[in-house]
C-alpha cells in the first residue's frame, strides 16, 4: 500500500474516532445539561411563587384568596403571546402550580386535577414538610418514558412556621424538541466537522504525496542520467532529505565522471601508445643493423622517416585527444564560464571567416542565406569554438566542389543557428551515438576524428539553456546541424 493511502486512512481513522467520542459526549451531556437548567429555573420558580404566598398568607386566611392563585386561575388556559425560540413556537403556558397544607393535603391544583388529595407521600412535599430539599421526576404513564415529568417544591413559611408547601412542575416533553434540536444542530456540525477534517487531511496527506512523489521523480531522472535541477519543496524535512539527495547524485556523479573519464582516457591513448611503441621497436631494430650498401642505407632512413612521422602524428593525436578532455572536462563542471553582451552577428562573421581559407583550399563553397543581429548573454571562447566544431564538421564531411549553407535567425525564443553540408549525410546505425564521447565516423579525407566535437558542442549548448540537433536533410543531400541558444527576455 503506498504511504500516501497509508497516512490518509491513518488519519480518517483517528479523525473519526476523535469525532466519535466527542460528540458521543456531547450528545450524553445534552439531556442532563437541559434538564438541570430546568431544575435551576424550577426552584428559582417554586421559591419565588412560595414567598409571595406566605406574604399573602400573613394578612389573609385562604390560600385561595393570594395573588398567585388568583392570577394562576385567570391565566393557566389561556394563550401567551407567541414566541419564537430559535424555531420552536411558545403560545401556552406548560408550568403546573399545586399547593399543599403542612399536612400533604392539596389545597390548590392550577390543572384542578388533584385538590384535595394526599400528596405527603410523594417525595417533592415529604422532603419539603420535613425541610429538605423536595423533587422528583414522575411519569405520567408508567409505560411512556417520554411522558416524564419534574417537580420542584418549596416552603411556605408564615412568622417562621411551615404551614405549607408549593410545587412547581414542568413536562419533559416540552423540553425535548429543544433537546432534539441541539442534538440535530450538534450531530450536523459534527458531520461538517468531519468533511473539513477529512477535506484538510486529503490536501494535507495529498500534498506530502505529491512532494514526496516530485522527489521519487528527482531520484528516478537521476539514475537514468537526465540532467535535472533539484525539485522546490516547501517542508523543512523535505528540503532536508531532497539536499541530501542532491549531495549523494552530486558525489556519485563525481566518482562516475572520474572513472569514466580514466576509463576512456585510457582506451583512447592505448591506440597511439601502441602505434608508438611498435613503431620504436622497428626503429631500434632498424637502427641495429648496419646498412650494407647505399641502396639499404636509403631504405633505413626512409623507414626511419616514415615512423618518425607516424611517431610525431600519434603524440600530436594525444595531445589534441587531452586537450579536448580536459577542456571539456571544464566545461562540465562549468569552471572559468564567463557570460558578457555578444553580438551573434559578429560571432558568426568571425566564425566564417575563420573557416574560409580551409574551405577555399578544399574547393567547397560558403553561402550564408541570413545573419541576423541580435545582442544575447553568453560565453563568447565557448560559443566561438562551439560554431567553429560544427563548421569544421561540415568541411570534413563536404566533398570538393560542394557547398555549405549558414542560416542564422531568430527563432521564438531562441537564436538559432542552422549549417547545411551536402555529404553523405549520417548513417542509420549513427543516428542515436554521435553525441557520444569519443564516437567517431570516418572522415573522407582524413579518418577518424577524437570523437569529442560534438559532446563539447553539446555542453555548450546547455550552458546557455539551448540545445543541438544533428539530423539528414530532407531532401538527402547531406546533414545539417541546429545550434539554438535560449534567448531572455530582457536581451
Amino acid at each position: 500500500m503506498r504511504i500516501g493511502l497509508q497516512l490518509l486512512l491513518g488519519y480518517v481513522l483517528v479523525a473519526i474516532l476523535a469525532c466519535y467520542l466527542v460528540f458521543t459526549v456531547f450528545l450524553k451531556e445534552v439531556k442532563p445539561t437541559v434538564r438541570h437548567a430546568t431544575e435551576e429555573m424550577l426552584i428559582d420558580t417554586a421559591s419565588l411563587l412560595a414567598s409571595i404566598v406566605a406574604q399573602d398568607l400573613a394578612s389573609i386566611d385562604e390560600v385561595q384568596r393570594s395573588s398567585v392563585v388568583q392570577v394562576l386561575t385567570d391565566n393557566s388556559h389561556k394563550s401567551l403571546i407567541e414566541a419564537n425560540i430559535n424555531g420552536m413556537i411558545k403560545n401556552k403556558m406548560t408550568y403546573r402550580v399545586y399547593i399543599t397544607d403542612k399536612k400533604g393535603i392539596v389545597v390548590f391544583d392550577s390543572d384542578k386535577r388533584d385538590e384535595g388529595k394526599d400528596y405527603s407521600r410523594w417525595n417533592d412535599v415529604y422532603l419539603t414538610l420535613q425541610g429538605k430539599y423536595g423533587a422528583r421526576v414522575t411519569n405520567t404513564d408508567p409505560d411512556d418514558a417520554t411522558s416524564s415529568v419534574m417537580y420542584v417544591a418549596a416552603p411556605i413559611k408564615v412568622d417562621g412556621d411551615l404551614i405549607g408547601v408549593l410545587t412547581v412542575s414542568k413536562p419533559n416533553q416540552s423540553m425535548s424538541s429543544i433537546i432534539d434540536r441541539g442534538e440535530q444542530h450538534i450531530l450536523l456540525g459534527g458531520m461538517i466537522l468531519i468533511f473539513v477534517a477529512l477535506a484538510i487531511g486529503v490536501f494535507i496527506i495529498s500534498w506530502v504525496n505529491y512532494s514526496i512523489k516530485k522527489l521519487v521523480n528527482y531520484a528516478s531522472q537521476v539514475s537514468n542520467r537526465q540532467n535535472v535541477a533539484l525539485p522546490k519543496l516547501a517542508s523543512a524535512e523535505l528540503k532536508t532529505l531532497a539536499n541530501a539527495l542532491e549531495d549523494m547524485r552530486l558525489k556519485l556523479d563525481g566518482k562516475d565522471y572520474i572513472e569514466k573519464y580514466v576509463h576512456t582516457l585510457a582506451h583512447e591513448l592505448k591506440s597511439p601508445l601502441s602505434s608508438i611503441r611498435a613503431a620504436t621497436e622497428i626503429l631500434q631494430n632498424t637502427n641495429d643493423k648496419l646498412p650494407q650498401s647505399v641502396n639499404e642505407l636509403d631504405k633505413t632512413q626512409k623507414t626511419q622517416s616514415r615512423f618518425l612521422s607516424n611517431i610525431d602524428q600519434q603524440t600530436e593525436r594525444m595531445s589534441i585527444l587531452i586537450e579536448r578532455m580536459l577542456q571539456l572536462a571544464r566545461l562540465e563542471s562549468r569552471v572559468g564560464v564567463n557570460f558578457q553582451s555578444l553580438n551573434m552577428r559578429e560571432i558568426i562573421s568571425q566564425v566564417i571567416e575563420s573557416q574560409t581559407v580551409e574551405a577555399q583550399s578544399r574547393g567547397i563553397e560558403l553561402v550564408v542565406h541570413k545573419n541576423d543581429e541580435i545582442i544575447i548573454s553568453g560565453d563568447k571562447f565557448l560559443l566561438i569554438q562551439a560554431l567553429t566544431n560544427l563548421f569544421s564538421n561540415a568541411l570534413d564531411f563536404t566533398p570538393v566542389g560542394g557547398k555549405i549553407e549558414l542560416n542564422a535567425m531568430v527563432k521564438g525564443n531562441y537564436y538559432s543557428v542552422e549549417i547545411k553540408d551536402n555529404g553523405r549525410g549520417i548513417p542509420e546505425y549513427a543516428i542515436n551515438r554521435i553525441y557520444e564521447r569519443f564516437y567517431s565516423l570516418p572522415r573522407p579525407n582524413k579518418g577518424k576524428s577524437s570523437g569529442l566535437g560534438l559532446s563539447f558542442v553539446k555542453e555548450v549548448a546547455i550552458v546557455h539553456n539551448g540545445e543541438i540537433s544533428v539530423v539528414n536533410r530532407t531532401d538527402g543531400q547531406g546533414a545539417v546541424a541546429i545550434f539554438m541558444i535560449k534567448i531572455h527576455p530582457n536581451q
